[in-house]
C-alpha cells in the first residue's frame, strides 16, 4: 500500500523552498559588484534594450557594463508620451541632477528633431524627461532586485551606488546611444 504525502509535509517543503530563495535574492542583493574607478572620465554610452545593458567606455575602452531596468514596454522605440517606452537612436546627456525623486539622475537630450517630427505625424508630443537615473527616494534598499521588472516610465534605471558612480564620471555633452 502506498503512502500519500501529507499536506504538513507539503506545507513544510514549501516553507523551506521559500525561504531558502529569501536567502538566495538577499544574497544576491548584497554581494558586492565591481566598482568604476575613481578617476574615471566616461566619454561614451551604449545601451543595448534586448540585453538590458548599458556599457560605459573611455577612449574605446569598455570600462563597466552595467544591468538596466527600461520602461514598462521595453520593445520598440519611444514614439509619444506616455507610451512607456525608452527611446532608440543617438542622444548626448544634457543634464545631472543630485535632487532628483530618483536619487541622482543624468538627463538624456531625448527628444531630438527626428523623434519631435515622428510625433507629430501621429498626432501626439514626443515627450520628454528621460533620464539615467537610480531608486526612488527611500527604496534604496531594493538594490539590484530592481533589474527583475521594468518598472520606469521610459528611462534607464540602476542602483543608487551605480547611479552615483557614472554621476562622477560621465560629463555632460557625453553621447550616449541607445539600441533596441
Amino acid at each position: 500500500m502506498k503512502r500519500s504525502k501529507s499536506p504538513g509535509n507539503w506545507l513544510k517543503v514549501g516553507i523551506v523552498v521559500l525561504l531558502l530563495s529569501i536567502l538566495a535574492l538577499t544574497v544576491y542583493n548584497l554581494y558586492p559588484e565591481s566598482r568604476l574607478s575613481k578617476n574615471a572620465v566616461i566619454d561614451r554610452l551604449v545601451v543595448y534594450k534586448s540585453k538590458r545593458t548599458l556599457l560605459a567606455y573611455a577612449r574605446g575602452k569598455l570600462l563597466k557594463s552595467y544591468q538596466v531596468s527600461l520602461g514598462g514596454q521595453p520593445v520598440g522605440a519611444k514614439e509619444i508620451e506616455g507610451d512607456l517606452k525608452t527611446p532608440e537612436g543617438l542622444y548626448y546627456i544634457n543634464d545631472k541632477n543630485q535632487y532628483s525623486d530618483y536619487h541622482k539622475n543624468l538627463g538624456v537630450s531625448y527628444p531630438n528633431e527626428k523623434d519631435v517630427a515622428h510625433a507629430k505625424t501621429l498626432g501626439k508630443t514626443a515627450g520628454g524627461d528621460i533620464k539615467i537615473h537610480g531608486l526612488r527616494n527611500g527604496m534604496g534598499f531594493i538594490g539590484k532586485l530592481q533589474r527583475c521588472v521594468d518598472w520606469t516610465l521610459g528611462c534607464m534605471a540602476l542602483t543608487n551606488t551605480e547611479i552615483d558612480e557614472l554621476y562622477r564620471a560621465v560629463p555632460i555633452g557625453t553621447p550616449i546611444e541607445i539600441n533596441p
